[in-house]
């Protein structure tokens, strides 16, 4: 089963998302942060080449797939899992780890948003597998511990100590490496780091020109058997692509 993992950042790179999903069509599950869904006129704080209908684009970039949003503000900027009509979908929903679903920004950022997990159950090789999508929390100061970190970390691991069964969990953290909000999960019993155990040094694009280049994550669980690993050079967005291959 292959697996990407990336924040699309806004779908700024319009054309350049378009090719690299007419490349991947044979990609089995995307999971996207950062996304827009029917936006015009929402969002008022970032407005520089975003595309506020990059759910539907993507949509129709990808029609080997089926398209599920779960946003964190309101209903129109989130996550999404795009999977092909060909798996089986046993399961889908998501799961707050951060404040609550429908928190009210009015006077607030919209980086600081609800935070929540986006889950799909679905089998590989004929086992079945929870795929994690997610995008950490923002709060203005870097990517260090904070209280609200580390108990979006906690909520985390009781996710996933809940599951009956083996899973990935990727996505945009907004965490260092050294974090404990990061080593909190790299203590579940089995759980594999592929950031570090594949030595990956950076995970953001020339797109982005602060010299903290880690964000993105997948962790994976002990049964879970990784193929192939990857950190594609394809610039879609200011942060790289996370390519996964597990049986």
């Amino acid at each position: 089963m292959k697996i990407v993992s990336l924040n699309i950042w806004g779908g700024r790179l319009h054309n350049e998302l378009m090719d690299f999903y007419a490349k991947h069509q044979d990609v089995d599950i995307f999971c996207l942060q950062e996304v827009y869904a029917n936006a015009h006129d929402k969002d008022k704080l970032f407005l520089d080449n975003t595309n506020f209908d990059s759910f539907l684009d993507t949509q129709k970039a990808l029609p080997l797939h089926t398209g599920y949003f779960f946003p964190h503000l309101e209903d129109w900027w989130g996550l999404a899992m795009f999977v092909n009509n060909n798996l089986e979908i046993q399961e889908i929903g998501e799961k707050y780890v951060h404040l609550q679903k429908g928190h009210n920004l009015e006077e607030e950022k919209k980086g600081y948003t609800a935070k929540n997990v986006q889950y799909l159950k679905t089998n590989s090789e004929d086992k079945p597998l929870t795929i994690v999508n997610f995008h950490g929390l923002w709060n203005g100061m870097g990517k260090e511990d904070s209280l609200d970190r580390i108990n979006q970390s906690k909520k985390i691991i009781e996710f996933l100590n809940f599951l009956t069964n083996d899973f990935v969990m990727c996505g945009d953290f907004n965490l260092s490496p050294e974090t404990k909000s990061i080593h909190m999960i790299e203590q579940i019993s089995g759980v594999r780091n592929l950031i570090k155990e594949f030595d990956i040094t950076s995970t953001r694009t020339s797109y982005y020109p602060k010299p903290n280049k880690f964000a993105d994550y997948v962790f994976v669980s002990s049964g879970v058997s990784v193929n192939k690993f990857s950190v594609l050079d394809e610039e879609v967005s200011d942060h790289k692509v996370l390519l996964l291959d597990v049986a």
